[in-house]
């Protein structure tokens, strides 16, 4: 399980980075809080915060609950191609919102992958 811990963690710290190039882009842009809107490259970098804010709420309980019920080692292997989906993600949106898809696929397979996953396993431990 450390796998999953180690993973997990390094996804928190994504999000940090992504939460840190809101603050810096706001600063560049002199977007002054509370305002969430001004120049374009400002509002994509919130976006991509936000988002990945939305995905860690199914992609973090069910990466555990995969670890648990199916395989850490696995569960893990998933959760590096979800970072790496994020930051595909994010340098996508950022440089152009139409080329944000690709990075938002891999992520949003990875998360049901390990949604079904856990639940097709915790239901055969549950039956089983």
């Amino acid at each position: 399980m450390e796998m999953i811990t180690i993973v997990a963690l390094l996804v928190l710290a994504q999000y940090m980075l992504f939460s840190f190039q809101v603050g810096k882009a706001r600063g560049q842009y002199e977007i002054e809080a509370p305002a969430v809107s001004g120049h374009p490259v400002f509002e994509r970098r919130l976006r991509v915060q936000q988002n990945t804010l939305e995905q860690l709420v199914v992609f973090l309980p069910s990466l555990w609950f995969f670890g648990i019920y199916v395989s850490a080692w696995l569960g893990a292997l998933l959760g590096l191609v979800f970072l790496v989906g994020r930051f595909l993600y994010s340098a996508g949106y950022v440089a152009e919102p139409g080329k944000r898809t690709m990075g938002f696929a891999i992520g949003f397979l990875v998360q049901v992958t390990l949604l079904l996953g856990a639940l097709i396993g915790a239901l055969i431990a549950f039956f089983g």
